[in-house]
């Protein structure tokens, strides 16, 4: 046999012992569970089931884990991979001292049990923390539980080695190495269990690195972690291919087409990679920056390799390509500080007293907890319009993620609440209209006016 995988191993290791149970068999174990060893078996597996669960509970309490490992503790203390894990550990060592005394009949399959329970959550909690909002996640998750049972039930029947033994048989050549379908599946679940674990260092570690990371120090971590992760899933690749017998020097052909094909077709795509990590290498845009790209403006959620995630403060997200930042024009207002300023207009009549104004204006919005208070807002006369004195309020705010029109309007509701309270008046538009006296008419004759009268159609002369 070319493979020598993960499942291979476990197969072979599960053939020798007392684990497999044959069809043959089936009735003498059917009679050993009435035997009252039975109940000694299920009293030790109980135990040790309590045994794991006060393992988890108090590594949880000293660890002060807290939801920040959903894969080994999950939600709950039973909802994680940990805690199958050690009761397969516990039950698997409970099975070989108990063999040296009694015959077994429940642990037979109880560790065919506990090990599908182990592979399920481990393949869904992986999943469920590596592609958080992926549409597939459930239809992965239904499968590997699926695909773990109907192992369990072939295990426990016997009829696995024999259907191993089967595809074993069924084999072709493809160039230099030799495939069966047996192998193919023993590939598959090779290259699966070290993608899961692949997904799992890399989520534990972009978990570590983004805990407490702000930020252009999150966008440079958050590279960092991609760069793992892709670096983690091509080494599982590798792992899973050269454990089916594909030879890896093929890859090299593949590696020169890929290239190609980069270098025709594919530049757009290419380039926004590229652009990916110059941008965060660079720190010109980073997480939570508030920016204008192509007419656009919001805050950067997120960067991918590819493109980036900019929320307008309505709620549209624009999913713009990392090419869009480096080649065109953007507005980072954010880059060097988070200060955004603002202003609002104010028009009082003319005889209003002008120190008054600007005072009640400032205090307005010194009023409000979100204006910043270094530098301060300040009020200029910076107009004498046609209806009355213009006056400019400035100020600063930190935070426009929270909001810019509900500031704006709370400090105009200030200002119109104090100037009505100290009697200074908004004065409405006001025009001024000049009339001039027409020059009078001089009297005609009554002998044109009796002919003007005759001209017009429907008036008698009389």
């Amino acid at each position: 046999m070319a493979s020598g995988g993960i499942l291979s191993s476990v197969f072979t290791s599960t053939a020798s012992a007392p684990a497999a149970v044959p069809i043959d068999s089936l009735d003498a174990w059917l009679a050993a569970l009435t035997r009252p060893t039975a109940l000694t078996e299920m009293a030790v597996l109980l135990a040790c089931a309590l045994l794991a669960w006060l393992v988890v509970r108090v590594a949880s309490r000293t660890l002060h884990v807290d939801g920040e490992a959903p894969i080994l503790f999950g939600r709950r203390l039973v909802d994680g991979v940990l805690f199958p894990l050690l009761w397969l550990i516990f039950a698997y060592a409970a099975q070989t001292l108990l063999a040296r005394a009694f015959p077994l009949a429940v642990f037979k399959v109880a560790i065919p049990v506990l090990l599908s329970l182990a592979l399920i959550r481990l393949g869904v909690k992986v999943l469920q923390v590596a592609f958080k909002t992926a549409p597939l996640v459930r239809a992965l998750e239904r499968s590997i539980s699926w695909l773990a049972w109907i192992a369990m039930v072939l295990w426990v029947s016997g009829l696995l080695p024999v259907m191993l033994d089967q595809l074993d048989n069924i084999k072709w050549k493809m160039g230099t190495s030799t495939l069966s379908v047996r192998t193919m599946l023993e590939g598959a679940v090779t290259a699966g269990v070290v993608l899961l674990i692949a997904l799992w260092i890399s989520s534990a570690l972009e978990a570590r690195l983004l805990r407490s990371a702000k930020g252009g120090d999150l966008s440079l971590r958050k590279a960092f972690s991609n760069a793992i992760r892709a670096l983690l899933m091509f080494v599982g690749l590798l792992v899973a291919l050269s454990s089916v017998g594909i030879d890896l020097t093929a890859l090299s052909v593949l590696g020169g087409a890929i290239g190609v094909g980069i270098g025709l077709g594919l530049q757009k795509l290419a380039a926004s990679y590229v652009s990916g990590f110059v941008m965060l290498a660079e720190r010109s845009v980073r997480i939570g920056d508030n920016v204008r790209v192509d007419g656009f403006e919001g805050r950067i959620t997120d960067i991918n390799a590819r493109y980036t995630v900019v929320r307008a403060l309505s709620g549209r997200e624009s999913i713009v390509p990392n090419e869009m930042f480096i080649s065109g024009r953007i507005e980072n207002l954010s880059l060097s500080d988070t200060q955004v300023l603002q202003s609002t207009v104010l028009s009082v009549a003319y005889d209003s007293d002008v120190e008054q104004v600007m005072r009640l204006m400032t205090e307005a919005a010194v009023g409000q907890e979100r204006v910043l208070k270094e530098p301060g807002p300040g009020v200029n006369l910076t107009n004498f319009g046609a209806d009355g004195l213009e006056f400019t309020l400035n100020y600063w705010m930190e935070d426009p993620e929270n909001g810019q029109q509900n500031l704006r309007s709370r400090i105009n509701l200030a200002i119109l609440q104090s100037l009505r309270a100290n009697g200074i008046e908004i004065p409405y538009p006001q025009r001024v209209i000049h009339t001039v006296a027409a020059a009078p008419v001089p009297a005609s004759p009554p002998d044109a006016v009796a002919k003007a009268a005759v001209a017009v159609p429907g008036i008698s002369g009389s």
